[in-house]
């Protein structure tokens, strides 16, 4: 969720006031840790993981399904080994408040290094972390934990245990959602209601989140809703859309789970590789992992949750969206909300590449120009500084800009994108680091360790055999509304770099790629692309495009790996190759045909809250290792007395942080 400074949060006139001095001081911190760090290298790789779960409590008499509001005790249990730690104790799991009061953030507790072998921990710690935190819930009272990313029912009447109703008329509440309630917002954190209420002061109105609608054969139409018996003052008719399904608080976005990777890059060079690589497969790994097409009881015709939490902390004004003039005061027409999909590539080499203008503050980038940043990376960080800070603390608004970057990270941290650059933390060893943010959290420790191996395993493969998958970022743009359509991943064409060499490639890559053309001396960025599907991207297409599958699997054969080892990694790829060919299920289609198919559904897109007990229900016993061949196979992952011999090898090799 980002920084979570402690101290007497502002309101947003305090807060707009504060904004220039919050850009000013947060460039400079950026400029003394550059010049400090710039030239830090790392010999190893580490990486983590990040899984957000959802408590949720299930009353098997009534037959309802709720999400639980304990996150904040069950957070408190969970941090005590951290809390009471020694320095060299070793933590195999670090826990994170989330947005909501229904949920938590697990990692573990020590970043993986460089060993292949360390792909045979990562499903083992998702379990040991899910068992801890299912230990701190009553299982007698239908208590349970599920890495679910959105909650089908979540803003209907009743949907929490203890019950809340939603405040709209009352200007104490943070959101003044006709159906989110306060209570459902994390509590132990003045951060989160602090940005929920001036996200909406800043924008002058509520946000306003629409998604499409599936249309079945008994859906009314026109589909629309009357909002007047909960409260609405009439913005619902300002702001909703026929056809659309309508939420209007922060918390119908960030109140959805997600599972994201973080690296340490051996260099800020690296790092910024590693970014532009990645962010042409955001959309192809969001679609890959949709899981999410069920909002406020009712069936939409997205499978992804991208658009609804983009729109949940839109706080751009009506002018800044270009519905309007600018105001006074207001400085740019800003295109998208501060939660979307990266705006431009930021290694010099691809800037050929970076088709799409930007909006920046130029007084942050002749400043960074000034301290020595090259254009690409500057306009980078000035892009991000076009926006205001949401949530300031009178605590830490004079610090000291040589030591401390919490002015830096203010702005940095709410600048939520499919991808983030981050440097180091000031007096720390940590490197400069990317993170991976597009992919859904999926149902079971086996497939969330699958997503996680795959990525930090293209990792390898893109940096060893000095790969290319760079294209113009209109085209990452256009690939992630498509990756959002319902089953994209078997219906979806996007756009993908068809060569993949460059002149740097070893001889080892072009065996695998003799397909392609070889490459010249043209930029880096230069190539061709053209659409293709998400199997063709994951498993190739015989005589033009070998597939990020077997180019792991060649990588694979070039190295020395054990067989533990190579049997996991194989095991976590068929899931991938299943769910590219369309063999396997994602969680999104899984939903929409249990939805559709269970005998209380009037094919009119409502999820009743029977339909959604029977599906929360089922969700459990699968986390609990229930076989469900539609999602992931046979049985494939391993049990508790499986771990094989070479987990202890690798966790020997971890360093505790």
């Amino acid at each position: 969720m980002g920084l979570l400074t402690e101290g007497s949060p502002l309101n947003w006139d305090k807060t707009r006031e504060w904004a220039p001095y919050v850009r000013e001081h947060g460039i400079k911190q950026l400029i003394n840790l550059w010049r400090r760090l710039k030239d830090v290298i790392h010999d190893e790789l580490k990486w983590g993981d990040e899984v957000e779960y959802t408590l949720i409590k299930l009353d098997h008499a009534s037959k309802t399904a709720k999400v639980l509001l304990k996150g904040e005790p069950i957070l408190r249990e969970l941090q005590t080994k951290e809390n009471n730690k020694t320095v060299d104790e070793f933590l195999l799991s670090v826990w994170r408040p989330e947005y909501a009061n229904y949920m938590v953030e697990g990692t573990p507790g020590t970043p993986y290094g460089g060993l292949l072998a360390h792909f045979n921990i990562v499903e083992a710690n998702m379990r040991y972390r899910r068992a801890e935190m299912m230990a701190l819930l009553d299982d007698s009272a239908g208590e349970t934990a599920l890495s679910l990313t959105a909650f089908p029912r979540l803003g209907c009447p009743g949907f929490t245990e203890p019950p809340a109703e939603p405040r709209p008329e009352t200007e104490e509440s943070a959101s003044r959602s006709l159906f989110y309630p306060d209570e459902a917002i994390f509590p132990g954190h003045p951060r989160f209601r602090t940005l929920t209420r001036n996200i909406r002061h800043r924008r002058r109105e509520k946000v306003a989140i629409n998604i499409p609608v599936f249309r079945d054969e008994q859906t009314r139409s026109p589909f629309r809703e009357d909002f007047a018996a909960l409260g609405d003052d009439g913005e619902r008719g300002r702001q909703a859309r026929d056809e659309h399904i309508y939420m209007d608080s922060m918390g119908f976005g960030m109140g959805c789970s997600c599972l994201q990777v973080t690296f340490q890059a051996c260099c800020v060079a690296e790092g910024r590789l590693l970014y532009d690589q990645l962010t042409p497969l955001c959309p192809i790994l969001l679609a890959l992992s949709a899981a999410s097409p069920v909002y406020r009881g009712y069936l939409s015709d997205v499978d992804c949750r991208w658009d609804v939490i983009a729109a949940s902390v839109d706080d751009r004004t009506r002018g800044e969206r270009s519905l309007e003039p600018l105001a006074d005061g207001e400085r740019f027409r800003i295109t998208k909300s501060r939660y979307d999909s990266v705006d431009m590539y930021i290694h010099p080499q691809h800037a050929c590449c970076n088709d799409v203008d930007v909006e920046y503050d130029a007084a942050s980038y002749e400043a960074l120009r000034d301290a020595g940043l090259d254009e690409t990376l500057a306009k980078h960080f000035a892009h991000l500084f076009i926006r205001d800070p949401v949530a300031l603390f009178s605590e830490k608004i004079h610090i000291d800009d040589e030591q401390e970057t919490d002015h830096f990270e203010n702005i940095q941290s709410t600048n939520w994108q499919t991808m983030r650059f981050k440097p180091p933390p000031p007096n720390s060893p940590i490197g400069w680091r990317v993170e991976f943010r597009p992919c859904e959290v999926q149902l079971t420790d086996f497939e969330n360790a699958a997503y996680v191996v795959f990525v930090v395993l293209l990792t390898r493969v893109i940096l060893s055999y000095q790969l290319n998958f760079v294209v113009p970022i209109s085209k990452v743009d256009e690939n992630m509304r498509e990756a959002q359509k319902r089953d994209a991943v078997r219906t979806g064409r996007f756009w993908f770099a068809k060569d993949l060499m460059t002149r740097n490639s070893p001889p080892e890559a072009a065996t695998c790629l003799r397909e392609c053309k070889a490459a010249t001396n043209s930029p880096q960025c230069a190539g061709t692309w053209e659409r293709m599907g998400i199997d063709e991207i994951v498993n190739g297409k015989e005589g033009t495009f070998p597939g990020l599958v077997p180019l792991m699997q060649s990588y694979m054969q070039s190295i020395e790996i054990d067989v533990d080892t190579a049997c996991t990694i194989n095991q976590y790829l068929a899931l991938i190759q299943g769910r590219a060919a369309g063999r396997l299920k994602t969680f999104a289609r899984y939903t929409r045909d249990f939805v559709t198919s269970h005998a209380e559904y009037g094919r009119d897109s409502v999820v009743s809250p029977r339909v959604t007990y029977d599906f929360i229900a089922r969700c459990d016993r699968i986390s609990r290792g229930e076989e469900c061949p539609e999602l992931f196979g046979g049985k494939v992952t391993k049990t508790a007395d499986e771990i094989p011999t070479a987990v202890k090898k690798a966790n020997s090799t971890l360093t505790p942080q």
